[in-house]
């Protein structure tokens, strides 16, 4: 495993309008790693996400990529780089079919043969989706829309994958399928910044954090955090 960090947060204070949501937060991700952010709803892990996408701006600190400073780029920028986000709200169009939703995750591939293949790959990765593809994605159980949120991000190939809640409203059978999806998301190279408030990500990360209020209280491996959590 490469030791450089693929992405490394350092300091990162955002926010909405004058109220801050992050206090000077620190992370890194390295290249093939599953790193997951723990807490409990409200302490600031969706803000954080946004804030490396692009979508709010950094008051302070700074957020690196493959050794660049990006905190003043642009989304489209960051997207272009190798970054996407798999949102926790309104994460598939309904209204659209499987197909076009991988389409419009796919909007950056100009070459119509390429992004025919990155299909392929996708439909192989996800055998239900390709099952599916005809059908709008409103009529998916909860679990084949979770699995066409994570399968849309990765259209455009990325490098680093962030993930906010893959297994929120999941049973717990689903739950298990999702990041099993998750682990073979990895070994294709991907590196995954995952956020979580359902403890069991820990059986499937290489290391973590955990948040409380806007600020990290705890890192260390699965285990480590394993002992720290009381939520």
């Amino acid at each position: 495993m490469d030791d450089h960090p693929l992405l490394e947060v350092k300091n990162l204070v955002s926010g909405y309008g004058s109220k801050n949501v992050l206090n000077e937060v620190s992370l890194e991700v390295k290249p093939d790693e599953i790193v997951a952010v723990l807490g409990l709803n409200g302490v600031g892990k969706t803000t954080l996400l946004k804030t490396v996408m692009g979508f709010l701006n950094a008051s302070s600190g700074s957020i690196i990529f493959k050794g660049q400073d990006i905190t003043p780029l642009k989304t489209t920028q960051r997207v272009n780089m190798g970054i996407s986000l798999m949102p926790q709200e309104d994460p598939v169009f309904p209204n659209m079919t499987v197909a076009e939703n991988l389409d419009m995750g796919g909007w950056l591939i100009k070459d119509k043969i390429e992004k025919q293949n990155r299909l392929s790959e996708i439909y192989s990765l996800f055998p239900r989706l390709h099952e599916r593809r005809s059908q709008k994605a409103g009529s998916l159980s909860g679990g084949e829309r979770q699995m066409l949120a994570v399968a849309r991000a990765l259209m455009i190939k990325p490098q680093l994958l962030m993930m906010d809640e893959p297994s929120l409203g999941l049973m717990p059978k689903l739950v298990n399928t999702i990041f099993e999806k998750i682990l073979e998301i990895k070994k294709q190279g991907v590196a995954i910044l995952l956020v979580e408030q359902n403890n069991k990500a820990l059986s499937y990360v290489d290391h973590g954090y955990i948040m409380d209020m806007g600020n990290i209280k705890f890192e260390g491996n699965a285990e480590d955090l394993k002992k720290q959590i009381v939520f």
